[in-house]
């Protein structure tokens, strides 16, 4: 008597948030973060189960709404620097001011030690 083959298993996959659900991710992810310590684009992404999609917690934090209590600031590139650009409206000298306040120091090039005030959770 002959067995059937097996059935080829596939491997399972994590639900990936989508729409509002990644974005209650992402915004969860940050509010973790604790005063004066930063997380990265990527990191937060990964964390908040959307690997590799750190311009989409660029994305969801540019829509922030301003009254939020989501601390939008200590989020940094990886490069250990405030992002600079055009489309910020000056929030990106806000933010160096506001990480400033947390103890999280710029050097002449207005960038910090990211390994020192990378939040590890």
């Amino acid at each position: 008597m002959r067995r059937k083959p097996a059935p080829k298993s596939r491997p399972i996959r994590a639900a990936v948030p989508q729409g509002d659900t990644a974005e209650a991710a992402i915004c969860a992810v940050i509010r973790r973060i604790p005063k004066g310590w930063v997380a990265t684009y990527g990191q937060v992404a990964a964390m908040a189960g959307l690997p590799r999609r750190a311009r989409l917690v660029g994305q969801v934090l540019q829509r922030l709404d301003p009254s939020s209590d989501v601390p939008w600031h200590r989020v940094v590139n990886a490069r250990g620097e405030v992002s600079y650009t055009l489309s910020r409206n000056g929030s990106d000298r806000i933010q160096q001011e506001l990480l400033e306040q947390e103890g999280i120091e710029f050097d002449d090039r207005n960038r910090f030690d990211l390994e020192r005030f990378r939040w590890l959770d």
